[in-house]
């Protein structure tokens, strides 16, 4: 991992962000893009004081959505942070793996108010490229000039996860020297809002939202909607010396799996989320005693915390109460397709500095959720293997490894 950027609610670049976690700051507030009264849920992470105008010149920011904004800047802050951007690397050689689990759904309603008021001769042109999730990738790309392999692969929440794991297997298997990797994120809008209401997975704690994201505790009451985009670089190792890139972590392995169960629910025993991590551990051949933290998916969901918590228990057995986990969404919120990438820099974090960002909001126990979830404040220890999890709509599992580089 040579690179890193992050546009989020608590902070605007990859090491902002770490600062704001390390501190236990939340991201959550009245939403301020849309009228919400209306709405069961008042409240989101919003990405703040973001003016596309200080990243894109005029004509250019009107082509993207707010999703492919976020994701460009985060993906310029990665490359440059990474080096790539020199002339001297062979951009034929360099990818982007970069999506988003929904896409312009802003932009979706906005053009469909347009049909419905004034026919479809007054559609934006770019309508259709500002939309789709796979945009961000091939504008990265485009800017970069990064000809090697380029796409994007959709997996609800998962999605930041599946694309670092995809541009990891095309770099071991001789696709491609670098791969710029990622997930970005937009849905904080009324058909956003009001479809996440309608299948109540949103927290209504409307009096609270500093507090509404309370990952494990025994009273959480559902996930607070986030936006944002993280982006790392991976790099061969060779071709990273060669070039004396800085190297903050290894890839060491990744775990996908489908539950086979329910659309939204998870499988309540963990049993995709279980063979996800065992994948992962025989990739990185390491066993569960070498494990020292987890950035656990940890949603703030009744289920899903509980099912997750299960799966790390059958895992890690009694490791799994001598490692430190903590939920990073209980300050960003769940930024859906962007959560894996963005949890991703907090777990590459973790490993550089020796420090576990908490898991806030946390104030009544849950008997089902007892692991040692670094409650409410920062926690340090020598971490060498470090695991982040990102589960799905659809079922689908995703978990990834990266260990302490030792040249």
């Amino acid at each position: 991992m040579t690179g890193m950027g992050a546009l989020t609610p608590i902070g605007h670049s990859a090491p902002l962000l770490w600062d704001a976690m390390l501190a236990g700051k939340s991201g959550a507030a009245p939403i301020s893009k849309f009228d919400a009264s209306e709405f069961d849920t008042k409240f989101a992470c919003e990405v703040k004081d973001f003016d596309p105008l200080d990243h894109f010149d005029r004509k250019e920011a009107r082509k993207l959505d707010r999703f492919s904004q976020y994701g460009s800047v985060a993906g310029r802050e990665a490359v440059r942070d990474s080096g790539l951007d020199d002339d001297s690397v062979n951009k034929d050689a360099v990818g982007v793996t970069f999506g988003s689990g929904i896409g312009g759904i802003e932009l979706f309603q906005q053009q469909a108010l347009v049909l419905r008021d004034e026919g479809p001769k007054r559609l934006w042109p770019f309508f259709i490229p500002m939309l789709i999730p796979d945009i961000v990738a091939g504008v990265l790309g485009i800017e970069f000039g990064f000809r090697g392999p380029n796409y994007s692969l959709v997996s609800a929440c998962a999605t930041g996860n599946n694309n670092i794991g995809e541009g990891f297997m095309l770099i071991r298997n001789g696709y491609a020297d670098a791969m710029l990797c990622g997930g970005t994120e937009a849905a904080v809008c009324e058909m956003g809002v009001g479809g996440f209401n309608a299948m109540r997975a949103l927290s209504t704690r409307n009096d609270d939202p500093e507090g509404a994201s309370r990952p494990f505790d025994a009273d959480r009451d559902g996930f607070v909607l986030g936006e944002g985009a993280g982006a790392l670089v991976l790099e061969e190792h060779e071709h990273a010396l060669r070039r004396g890139a800085k190297i903050y972590a290894e890839l060491t392995g990744i775990g996908m799996s489908g539950d086979a169960h329910h659309i939204t629910a998870p499988e309540p025993e963990g049993k995709g989320a279980i063979l996800a991590m065992e994948m992962m551990l025989r990739d990185a051949g390491l066993s569960p005693t070498d494990i020292d933290y987890i950035n656990m998916h940890g949603t703030s969901t009744p289920l899903g915390d509980t099912a997750e918590t299960k799966a790390v228990k059958k895992v890690f057995g009694d490791h799994a109460y001598k490692m430190n986990v903590s939920s990073t969404k209980s300050m960003t919120g769940h930024l859906l397709g962007a959560a894996g990438a963005v949890e991703a820099i907090a777990t590459i974090m973790a490993i550089r500095t020796g420090t576990i960002a908490p898991t806030i909001n946390y104030k009544t126990p849950d008997p089902d959720c007892d692991l040692n979830v670094t409650p409410n404040k920062l926690q340090h220890r020598p971490v060498r293997h470090a695991a982040s999890n990102a589960f799905g709509f659809g079922g689908h599992n995703t978990s990834v490894l990266f260990s302490k580089y030792e040249p």
